[in-house]
């Protein structure tokens, strides 16, 4: 369909691609389907499932509970897997902490609860995303209202967004930031929009104390992440959303601005089977190459937004420069998200359901949206193709032919 560099990508990785995809279960047992809603929840490669069965097979054990050798063997597996994300994130510092959470939305308001209440005063300031996934919106003014009830006011004013391109406006934001800024908090990748979200311009306004958390959901597992390169104070992710299994989070925390994070309260027994599956995953993620892994999704999404650009009826959400195959602007992080004019997002999501296309059709929790303001994600990782990509071009391809 293209011959840019990201179609040469595509002819250049095929067979690398080919071999990865071989690697996970569930399309030899689905042939037919295309799963493209890995935004939501990735599949599992047979090492992450293999590591599982083997740790609940033959050493499943409490963490932090006994001295017998199953429990500390499973308390130093635990412990190693807290390494192994801090050289995942490229963490070469001292002082650093990693938390085990449920996911994403359990770590950020664990961040909020357990260590941001602590900082705030009356009359402080924070600034988060009104834009962004309901998940790095709620915890912080639900924060705000509790501490109004105890006589302490906090302002939250919204990161600015550009409305061309849904990036956050670093040239609006020093109108935002004051003498009382405390905290901001951020995302990575969109969930939406598909785009980095250029966390650096946000360092570069606010300062070098202003503590910065990193809502890392759609990046780790699907792109190199460095915390020696983001400079940010906390990175939060969920395990299921980077080839791991569900009911597995991490809080990372640089511990250089303000206390040392730690959870309040008694921790209880962490999902032991999800952190193993966890290391296992960013062991298969490095052996597949993440470098290549986001050049293959990106390509991907380059061939998506070029075949839709091409339909009149079709609006891709998001940066308007960056949609055609030959544009140099930055391009979606495995993720299209887009509108039909003739078409219902979820009827269209119907449609290509039906032709054993599986995408996200709704408001995707996104912040400030409701049920009527629907549009379809198509979300991509290494095991999803080229003709995946063409079929759901050929379906929405056909909408536009029958509404016109």
């Amino acid at each position: 369909m293209t011959t840019t560099i990201h179609g040469g990508v595509l002819d250049r990785l095929a067979s690398w691609q080919d071999g990865l995809r071989a690697e996970f279960p569930i399309f030899e047992r689905s042939p037919g389907l295309a799963y493209l809603d890995s935004a939501a929840t990735t599949q599992k490669p047979a090492a992450v499932l293999d590591a599982v069965h083997e740790f609940l097979t033959t050493g499943n054990a409490n963490v932090g509970r006994g001295s017998h050798p199953w429990a500390t063997r499973t308390t130093a597996r635990i412990e190693a897997c807290r390494d192994r994300i801090r050289r995942a994130l490229g963490d070469t510092g001292d002082g650093s902490t990693v938390d085990f959470t449920s996911g994403t939305s359990d770590g950020l308001r664990a961040v909020a609860d357990d260590w941001l209440a602590g900082q705030l005063t009356d009359g402080d300031e924070i600034i988060v995303p009104f834009g962004d996934h309901q998940s790095n919106l709620r915890p912080w003014l639900d924060l705000r209202d509790r501490l109004a009830r105890t006589g302490v006011g906090v302002t939250v004013r919204p990161m600015p967004v550009d409305p061309a391109s849904g990036d956050y406006d670093h040239r609006a934001l020093p109108s935002v930031v004051t003498g009382r800024t405390r905290f901001v908090a951020t995302t990575h990748v969109h969930h939406v929009f598909g785009a980095d979200m250029n966390v650096h311009r946000i360092r570069e306004v606010v300062g070098p104390d202003v503590p910065i958390c990193l809502d890392a959901a759609q990046s780790v597992g699907h792109r190199p992440v460095s915390v020696a390169d983001l400079d940010v104070d906390f990175v939060v992710f969920s395990g299921h959303k980077m080839l791991a299994l569900p009911g597995t989070g991490v809080v990372w925390a640089r511990n250089r601005r303000g206390p040392r994070f730690a959870r309040r309260g008694w921790a209880g027994t962490p999902n032991t089977a999800g952190i193993v599956s966890m290391a296992a995953a960013f062991d298969w993620l490095d052996r597949a190459g993440l470098a290549d892994i986001h050049a293959w999704t990106t390509a991907l999404c380059v061939r998506l937004t070029d075949g839709l650009s091409r339909l009149p009826g079709v609006r891709v959400l998001g940066c308007q420069n960056s949609l055609t195959a030959d544009s140099d602007v930055q391009r979606r992080d495995g993720i299209v998200t887009f509108r039909h004019a003739a078409v219902r997002s979820d009827d269209l999501g119907f449609v290509l359901a039906d032709e054993g296309l599986m995408v996200r059709a709704d408001s995707h929790c996104q912040a400030g949206r409701d049920t009527d303001d629907l549009a379809v994600r198509v979300s991509v990782h290494v095991y999803n193709t080229p003709d995946e990509i063409d079929r759901v071009l050929a379906v929405v391809e056909r909408c536009e032919r029958m509404g016109s």
